[in-house]
């Protein structure tokens, strides 16, 4: 019996080799770095990224520089990116405010964002609120089940607030999440004991001031009394449109961190500092200082004021472009990362809001909504060169000096059909240098040095360097 048994399994051993053989390969990415040894004097490397908006898996693609950018990703000890999407099978229905187009992806591409190598989402952002509460609890259902960190949201606001933290061989890592850009009714509040609070995000609102040279503003106080609108007879100010205007030498915008906020996220900066080694502060913000490329005056306070609380590490995302990188005290801000991932025109389903904005009837579907919205991709984001064009950053610190700061230029494919683009790749050529350079032009406004060498970026880390 045992002559017959080893027979068989000889047999069976043949044939399973010969199906092998004959079966199709591919390359397949490193393992995760988790698994690799990792040396200490090398310091602790993070991989940051921008907004990640998938609709799509990520595990079947092999090109190339694909693989090479997966290996990048999960060759850091940490790797972040920020979640702007929601994992559910539509048990919500859609709100009738939105962060624009309603996201939504299958729930089993958050293991697709784990086998990229990435350990950390934020998840505060414009598009938390799209299905409300119950979307909302899915995703952090879902995110928690891939064994994702996750922070920005909560049931309440001390919870939206309170800092989430990923444990290292090498080091413990605090996250805490805002945005700036929100529906107001995706804003987690507080409780006095009597009912129970909001579930929602976690908010950094701002005030804005219009300043307008005297004549032009005694010119708006007429205009007011015009139209029967109520405004002071005199005096260096008045509000109206729910602004506030005020008498200057010049018209200029100015904005500021509501001190409130300012000054219960400087808190919870402060706490994590202390309870873990490394502290990123991730912020979604839409609002811009006079063009897309340019952050906003309240954002430049808040990032400086956060550093002096504690954090190491501020990582923008929002206006879906590169904006510059200050280093503050050692500390990088980068004020945004653009996007890591862009599928924002793959998605199963869209609410009837979406739909009506388009006047699109009944018999219409996703691919007719994108290309009444786009012009069939000739205007908005598929025209938008600057969509498609980012770096993913990767800083490299021993203990808390950061000894090293590389931007590595990826593509996610400006101009390919929408079946391609939105996945990233890393870029080279002349396009590599041409992401770097407006990398290069965008920090110099920061006191930054970026210098561009093999096809990489790297911030020149000094004295001399950034703002103190």
């Amino acid at each position: 019996m045992r002559r017959i048994a080893l027979i068989l399994a000889g047999v069976v051993f043949a044939f399973a080799s010969v199906i092998l053989a004959q079966a199709p390969t591919r390359p397949k990415p490193a393992a995760p770095a988790a698994a690799a040894a990792s040396n200490p004097d090398e310091g602790m490397t993070f991989a940051l990224t921008g907004d990640s908006i998938i609709t799509r898996k990520l595990s079947v693609y092999h090109e190339p520089a694909f693989v090479k950018l997966i290996d990048l990703v999960r060759g850091a000890d940490a790797a972040f990116t920020n979640l702007e999407m929601l994992f559910h099978d539509y048990e919500p229905y859609a709100m009738n405010e939105s962060g624009g187009t309603y996201m939504r992806a299958d729930p089993a591409l958050a293991a697709d964002l784990v086998w990229a190598g990435f350990d950390m989402v934020s998840r505060a952002n414009n598009h938390t609120g799209d299905y409300g509460v119950l979307g909302m609890r899915l995703t952090t259902q879902y995110v928690a089940k891939a064994g994702l960190v996750q922070a920005g949201v909560g049931e309440s606001l001390i919870e939206a607030r309170e800092p989430r933290y990923l444990d290292t061989a090498k080091a413990r890592v605090a996250l805490i999440s805002v945005a700036s850009t929100f529906s107001d009714s995706s804003r987690a509040g507080r409780t006095r004991g009597d009912m129970p609070p909001r579930p929602g995000l976690n908010p950094l609102r701002f005030t804005t001031t219009y300043v307008l040279p005297r004549e032009r503003l005694e010119a708006l106080r007429g205009v007011l009394r015009d139209l029967g609108m109520r405004a002071p007879e005199s005096g260096d100010s008045l509000t109206a449109f729910r602004s506030r205007f005020i008498a200057g030498e010049k018209a200029e915008t100015r904005t500021a961190p509501l001190p409130e906020d300012l000054e219960e996220i400087a808190a919870a900066v402060g706490n994590a500092s202390r309870l873990a080694d490394y502290t990123i502060v991730a912020f979604h913000t839409h609002e811009n200082g006079g063009s897309r490329p340019v952050p906003p005056q309240f954002l430049v306070t808040f990032c400086r004021a956060m550093v002096d609380a504690g954090a190491d590490m501020l990582v923008g995302g929002g206006p879906h472009a590169l904006r510059g990188i200050e280093i503050y005290k050692g500390k990088p801000i980068f004020y945004s990362l653009g996007d890591f991932i862009f599928q924002n025109d793959t998605l199963l389903r869209l609410p009837s809001e979406n739909y009506e904005s388009q006047r699109l009837g009944a018999n219409t579907g996703v691919a007719d909504f994108d290309d009444r919205r786009s012009a069939n991709d000739t205007r908005g984001f598929p025209a938008d060169r600057e969509i498609w064009e980012s770096v993913v950053a990767v800083p490299r610190w021993k203990g808390k000096t950061l000894a090293e700061l590389k931007l590595y230029p990826i593509t996610l494919g400006f101009g390919q059909p929408r079946t391609v683009r939105g996945r990233p790749l890393l870029a080279d050529g002349e396009l590599a240098k041409k992401i770097v350079g407006d990398l290069i032009e965008r920090s110099k406004a920061y006191g930054t040095t970026v210098a561009f060498e093999n096809g990489v970026g790297r911030v020149v880390l000094g004295a001399r360097s950034g703002s103190q």
